[in-house]
């Protein structure tokens, strides 16, 4: 099967009409002076100033046709019987010669936010994922001659490519050192860049930039990952906690240690460890004991 990015692609160059300001004023003059040829004709000047008189309000018509102006960021394609001739892009007032054929085409930026897609990432987890895109025609030849519609078919290229992406990263929650398509969507936003910048290249369209605009889990799934999310937190803080617990703990039996204000043996020491480690990492409030024995009273 021939990959359509391999085919020869129609490239565009520049060719077009001529500055239609000498045609502006020519046009008027022609026809003014077909018509007056006609009048005379009429007034008994003879067949020739009627032939004269036809011949110039026929060109004046034409002239006439040949007119179409240009504004900055656009440009029109000019065909010749279906020949490709070139590509006009120089703004203001233009001219040719009205037998070729025009088609105008954008050239400015384009922005697309694609419609939510359900698609499973690389866990096999179903998403929801859409994307804003950034593009332009760069090549206006292969945009109107090698693909059907260039904007239905960068459409169709942005879902596919997005769907594509998708798959080759997991929502969150990847092996070590791996990117997510919550963490890193930069990334992940670059690379579909790219990817679609291949995907398009045979419309002769440029991505400047493309972005996720929504990310979440699919409404069947997102309860659970949202409960699996919430114990990956509490499981975190309760780490960040024991860690600074057993710094305070072992500060404090080293300055006690250091002060001479208690010695401890090791039973002494483990309880003493295990009463600080319980009021510091204790959801509630600790409540105080008073005990007027001793420590093994």
């Amino acid at each position: 099967m021939t990959d359509v990015r391999t085919i020869n692609p129609t490239v565009e160059r520049a060719h077009g009409g001529m500055n239609g300001s000498i045609a502006l004023v020519a046009a008027p003059l022609i026809l003014a002076a077909g018509v007056w040829m006609i009048v005379q004709a009429k007034s008994g000047g003879g067949a020739l100033f009627g032939v004269s008189g036809a011949v110039l309000l026929t060109l004046a018509l034409l002239i006439f046709g040949g007119f179409y102006t240009l504004q900055p960021n656009e440009g029109y394609v000019i065909t010749l019987f279906g020949s490709y001739v070139g590509t006009d892009r120089k703004t203001g007032l233009r001219w040719i010669l009205p037998w070729y054929g025009r088609k105008k085409i954008s050239l400015r930026v384009r922005n697309v936010t694609s419609e939510t897609l359900k698609v499973n990432d690389k866990r096999g987890n179903p998403i929801e994922i859409a994307a804003n895109i950034v593009w332009r025609v760069k090549d206006s030849a292969q945009a109107l001659f090698d693909v059907d519609d260039y904007a239905t078919f960068v459409n169709i290229q942005i879902e596919t490519g997005l769907r594509e992406v998708a798959t080759h990263y997991a929502y969150d929650h990847a092996e070590e050192g791996e990117p997510t398509l919550r963490a890193d969507a930069e990334e992940v936003g670059d690379r579909l860049r790219k990817d679609l910048q291949q995907r398009t290249a045979v419309a002769g369209v440029a991505i400047d930039e493309a972005h996720l605009m929504h990310l979440a889990y699919a409404p069947e799934i997102a309860g659970s990952m949202l409960k699996r999310q919430q114990a990956e937190a509490v499981l975190a803080a309760r780490r960040t906690i024991v860690a600074g617990a057993v710094d305070m703990v072992e500060s404090a039996l080293g300055q006690l240690s250091e002060r001479g204000v208690v010695n401890l043996d090791d039973e002494r020491r483990a309880s003493m460890v295990s009463n600080l480690l319980v009021v510091l990492c204790a959801d509630r409030e600790a409540q105080p004991v008073v005990n007027t024995g001793t420590l093994y009273g």
